[in-house]
C-alpha cells in the first residue's frame, strides 16, 4: 500500500483491549450543542449553546467535531507546501531530520508495523519531530500539525518505541478531548503496534469502569481528561509517577472545551519532573501558547511557517439581491454561464440550506446537503460522495467551512455571508469558506449574495480586513459574465 492510499483515520473497527469491554459505538456519539464564544482575551471558547440571538437553526463550528470529521475523511497525507520551522531548546545542538524510517533505528517489529500501514517515508512533520521524540535523553516538544500531516502516527510511533514491554504498568499517557478522538488515536496505535505483541493499549473513557485500586497493566493509556484524571488520582488505576511519556493531542480543541484545560493541567502536576512531554495543536493562538508554556517546560518547538493569506487565485464578487428567491435566480444565472466542475454553497441556517437544496434539486442539479443535525459519520459519507463526484453541488452550513479539500470545487457561493454572534463579519470563516475553491493553485470563483444594507456592511468589513476590493457582479449581464471567465 502506498503512502497516498493510506487513510490516517483508520476505518471504524473494534478496539480490542482487556480494559476496553466495548468501544464499538460509532463516532455519532460526538454530538452536542456547542457555541463559539470569546473570553476576555478574545480567545475562542466552546460552551453549551443557549442559542440566544442566533436561533436554534444555526450550526456553530464545533472544533472537536471538525477534528474528528477531518480524521474520518482523510485518505492520503496532506501534501503541504508549508515549510516547517524548528526552534530548538538548545540552539547549539545539532539539528537532525530523517528521510527514512530505517534511520530511526526502530525495533524490527515496529518497523514492520509502520510499513504494513502503508508508510514508505516520513511526512514533513515526521522528518523533524520523530528524531526529537525518540532522542535520548528525552526531549520535550511543542508541535503545530494540521490534520492529515502525520502527527498521530508520529506520536503513536514515539509511544510504541518508548515503552518497555516487560513492565506491566502504564508508561505512556495520551490525552484527547473527546471519546471519539481517543478511539481514533488508539486504533492507529493498535494497528501500528500489531506486531509488538507484548505492548497493550487501554482506554480511559467514560463508561469504561474498573474496580477501584486495581492497577492498569497496559503500557499505553489513551483517554479523555476527566476520566484520565480519575484513573490517576481518585481510582488509583495508574501511578502517575511511573508515567515517562505524556502526550497532549488537539491542544487547541482541548483548551476550547470548558474544564478540559484545568483537568489536563492537574494530570500534568501529578507526573514526575523527568516525564517527557509532547503537545500537538493545529493552531497556535495565544491561549494555546500560554497553556503550552505551563505544561511543556524547556521544549523544542516545531511550527508551520505562516503562509500569507493569499487569495490571488480566487476571484471574488458580490451580487445584489432582494430576497432568497432572487438569490436563487442569480445562482441559476451563474450556472448557466460559468463552466463549473463542482460548487459549495454556504447558508447560515439549516432551514435555508434545506430550502436551497430542494430548489436546486427541483431545478435538475445533483445536490448533497450537509448540516449539524447529521452525525459526524453521516457527514463524512456525504463528503466522500461529493469528493467522488456523485453530487456536483454541496449545500452546507458552517460545519463544512474548514479543512475539506475537494480539488474539483471551482465555485464557492456565500448564499448567506458569514457573521459572528455580534453580527459582524466573521473574517476567519470567510477565508476558510472561499478557500474551499482555488485548491492546489487552481483558479476559483467566490460569489457573495448581498440582500440588505447589513449584508453590504459585511462585505465592506471583509474588504477592509483583507485590504482587497470585491467588485460587484451582475449575473444577468451575459457579456460581463463571459468576461469574468
Amino acid at each position: 500500500m502506498s503512502e497516498d492510499s493510506w487513510a490516517f483515520a483508520v476505518d471504524t473497527q473494534e478496539a480490542q483491549t482487556s480494559a476496553q469491554p466495548d468501544l464499538r459505538e460509532k463516532a455519532s456519539r460526538l454530538r452536542g450543542p456547542w457555541k463559539k464564544t470569546g473570553d476576555i482575551n478574545g480567545n475562542i471558547v466552546l460552551q453549551k449553546d443557549e442559542r440566544e440571538g442566533w436561533g436554534e437553526d444555526v450550526d456553530p463550528v464545533n472544533l472537536a467535531e471538525q477534528s474528528l470529521l477531518n480524521k474520518l475523511i482523510r485518505r492520503t497525507l496532506v501534501r503541504s507546501r508549508t515549510e516547517v520551522e524548528v526552534l530548538q531548546r538548545d540552539p547549539s545542538s545539532p539539528l537532525f531530520s530523517v528521510k527514512t524510517f530505517e534511520e530511526l533505528r526502530l525495533k524490527p517489529e515496529l518497523l514492520r508495523g509502520v510499513y504494513s500501514m502503508g508508510f514508505n517515508r516520513p511526512s514533513r512533520i515526521q522528518e523533524s519531530a520523530l528524531p526529537m521524540m525518540l532522542a535520548q535523553p528525552p526531549q520535550n516538544l511543542i508541535a503545530q500539525a494540521q490534520s492529515g500531516t502525520g502527527k498521530t502516527a508520529a506520536f503513536s510511533l514515539a509511544m510504541l518505541s518508548h515503552v518497555n514491554p516487560t513492565n506491566k504498568w502504564t508508561q505512556c499517557l495520551c490525552v484527547a478531548p473527546t471519546y471519539e478522538l481517543a478511539v481514533q488515536i488508539g486504533q492507529v496505535i493498535e494497528q501500528m503496534g500489531k506486531f509488538c505483541v507484548d505492548v497493550k493499549v487501554a482506554y480511559a473513557v467514560r463508561g469504561n469502569r474498573m474496580e477501584r485500586g486495581v492497577p492498569v497493566k497496559e503500557q499505553i493509556v489513551i483517554g479523555t481528561p476527566g476520566t484520565l484524571l480519575d484513573w490517576c488520582s481518585k481510582y488509583k488505576h495508574i501511578d502517575p509517577k511511573k508515567v515517562s511519556m505524556f502526550v497532549l493531542d488537539e491542544a487547541d480543541v482541548m483548551i476550547a472545551i470548558q474544564g478540559h484545560r484545568d483537568q489536563s493541567f492537574r494530570i500534568y502536576r501529578l507526573l514526575s519532573k523527568d516525564c517527557q512531554m509532547l503537545l500537538f495543536s493545529a493552531t497556535f493562538e495565544e491561549s494555546v501558547w500560554k497553556f503550552a508554556e505551563k505544561v511543556i517546560p524547556n521544549a523544542n518547538i516545531i511550527k508551520l511557517k505562516r503562509e500569507e493569506e493569499t487569495l490571488d487565485n480566487i476571484r471574488q464578487f458580490y451580487v445584489i439581491c432582494k430576497s432568497k428567491e432572487d438569490k436563487f435566480m442569480a445562482l441559476c444565472n451563474l450556472y448557466g454561464t460559468l463552466t463549473i466542475a463542482q460548487a459549495m454553497i454556504f447558508c447560515h441556517t439549516r432551514k435555508m440550506a434545506r430550502w436551497l437544496a430542494a430548489q436546486l434539486t427541483q431545478d435538475g442539479h445533483q445536490v448533497a446537503l450537509l448540516s449539524g443535525e447529521m452525525t459526524v459519520e453521516q457527514r463524512a459519507h456525504v463528503i466522500e460522495r461529493f469528493r467522488n463526484g456523485r453530487e456536483k453541488v454541496l449545500v452546507t452550513t458552517n460545519v463544512c467551512s474548514r479543512g475539506i479539500d475537494v480539488e474539483q470545487v471551482s465555485l464557492v457561493v456565500n448564499f448567506d455571508l458569514p457573521v459572528d454572534m455580534a453580527g459582524k463579519a466573521d473574517n476567519d470563516t470567510y477565508l476558510h469558506r472561499i478557500g474551499r475553491t482555488g485548491r492546489f493553485g487552481r483558479r476559483g470563483f467566490a460569489v457573495n449574495m448581498v440582500d440588505s444594507k447589513c449584508s453590504m456592511d459585511i462585505i465592506n468589513q471583509i474588504e477592509m480586513h483583507f485590504n482587497r476590493k470585491i467588485p460587484k457582479l451582475d449575473p444577468s449581464n451575459l457579456v460581463e459574465m463571459e468576461n469574468m471567465c
